[in-house]
C-alpha cells in the first residue's frame, strides 16, 4: 500500500493542487485546515508524512510541530512563503525534517517527499521489534499478542489473533483451511471448514474497521487463504 501523506495547510487552493500531485504518485492522502484537526486525524491513522504549512490561524506551523514531535516520528515537510534563513532554521529546530520555500516546483517537492519516506522506512526497518511481524498498515505484536491497523488497535478474540499470526508467519503461502484448523485448534480438521470461514470473515472485517483498508488476507479459490501485501 503506498504511503498515507497529511497535509496541513488552511489555503483550500494549496491542498487541492497538492492532493493532485500526491493522487499522481498514488500516495493516500487527506488535508486538514488547521492543526487542531490533524491532531485528530493522528490520533487515529497512521501517517507516514507530513506537509506543514507555516503561516496558518490558531495554532501556527511551528507550534503544531513541537507538538507533533512529543509522540511522532514521521518526516514533517515545511512549506512556506518565508524562506530567510532564521525561518528555515527555525523550522528544521523545531523537528522539521525539510524545508520547501514556496512557490515550488512539484518535482522537487515530490522528491523531497520521496527522499523522506526511503529515510524513515530505512529507520523503521532496523528499529523493528524481533517479536513484531507487519504487512502495510497490519502490525502484530506476538508477545503481547496485540494488533494495531494504521496504529489503532484491533480487538481479536483469541482464535482471530491465533490465525493472524500463524498466517503472517506463513506470508505468501497459500494455507488451506484443513491447514489453519490444525496449526490453530490443535486438532484434526473434519468438516472444519464452516469454523474456519467464519472466524477469517469476522477477522477481515475488524481488520478493516474504517472502510478503507484493503483486504489483508487473499481468497485463493479452491485452495485456500493467503495473507499478501499490496504490490506482490
Amino acid at each position: 500500500m503506498k504511503e498515507f501523506i497529511l497535509i496541513i495547510d488552511d489555503d483550500k487552493d494549496i491542498c487541492k493542487l497538492l492532493g493532485i500531485y500526491l493522487g499522481n504518485e498514488g500516495y493516500r492522502y487527506l488535508a486538514c485546515e488547521n492543526a487542531r484537526k490533524a491532531m485528530d486525524v493522528l490520533e487515529h491513522y497512521q501517517v507516514d508524512l507530513i506537509l506543514l504549512d507555516v503561516m496558518m490561524p490558531g495554532i501556527d506551523g511551528i507550534s503544531a510541530c513541537l507538538k507533533i514531535r512529543e509522540t511522532n516520528k514521521m518526516p514533517i515537510i515545511f512549506m512556506s512563503a518565508k524562506s530567510e534563513d532564521m525561518d528555515i532554521i527555525q523550522g528544521l529546530t523545531a523537528g522539521g525534517d525539510d524545508y520547501v520555500a514556496r512557490p515550488f516546483k512539484p518535482i522537487e517537492l515530490l522528491t523531497r517527499i520521496k527522499a523522506q519516506l526511503r529515510r524513515y522506512k530505512q529507520y523503521n526497518e532496523t528499529k523493528m521489534p524481533a517479536h513484531t511481524l507487519q504487512v502495510d498498515d497490519l502490525t502484530v505484536d506476538t508477545q503481547s499478542r496485540q494488533a494495531w491497523v494504521s496504529g489503532r488497535e484491533v480487538r481479536l478474540t483469541r482464535k482471530e489473533y491465533d490465525i493472524l499470526e500463524y498466517m503472517l508467519r506463513n506470508r505468501g503461502q497459500v494455507l488451506t483451511m484443513s491447514q489453519i484448523y490444525e496449526a490453530v485448534w490443535h486438532e484434526e480438521s473434519f468438516h472444519s471448514e464452516n469454523a474456519v470461514m467464519m472466524h477469517i470473515a469476522n477477522l477481515r472485517s475488524k481488520l478493516n474497521w474504517d472502510g478503507v483498508h484493503p483486504d489483508f488476507i487473499r481468497t485463493c479459490w479452491g485452495r485456500g487463504y493467503q495473507i499478501w501485501q499490496t504490490g506482490e
